[in-house]
């Protein structure tokens, strides 16, 4: 089983001004960092670059951010390409995601992740075989 980790997930790693979030989200990348079942998208690793570098209140230095970024490219990674944006647009236009989301939820499906962390969809939603877990509820 793959576990798909959404852009907020991998932000609060760094969002000190979120401790509880936080917390949670290190004790869940690190359990599946430890399992070797982390998957991720080229979109995350861009998403989570500006995130870092500025929408926190205390944003993350450029290099250490870039650092970071050069972690993550080290674990699995579903790359979006054409074929994936249109599939994400389909989603998106059948469903009630944001084309952003949906193209979160392609990259899942992709790379054959059973489960998708993030904070930002319904928890508990089942998508194909997808299942959408926010772990700070």
């Amino acid at each position: 089983m793959k576990f798909f980790f959404d852009t907020n997930v991998l932000v609060y790693l760094f969002d000190v001004d979120s401790p509880e979030k936080r917390k949670k989200a290190r004790a869940l990348f690190q359990k599946h960092a430890e399992a070797g079942d982390i998957l991720l998208s080229t979109q995350v690793l861009q998403e989570f670059y500006v995130a870092v570098t500025r929408k926190l209140a205390r944003p993350l230095d450029a290099a250490v951010a870039a650092e970071a970024v050069s972690s993550f490219a080290e674990l699995p990674l579903v790359l979006i390409d054409s074929a994936l944006i249109l599939a994400a647009i389909h989603r998106s236009r059948n469903s009630q995601l944001s084309f952003w989301d949906a193209l979160i939820v392609q990259a899942a499906i992709e790379g054959h992740a059973s489960t998708l962390y993030s904070e930002d969809m319904q928890h508990g939603q089942t998508l194909d075989s997808l299942r959408v877990v926010n772990p700070f509820s």
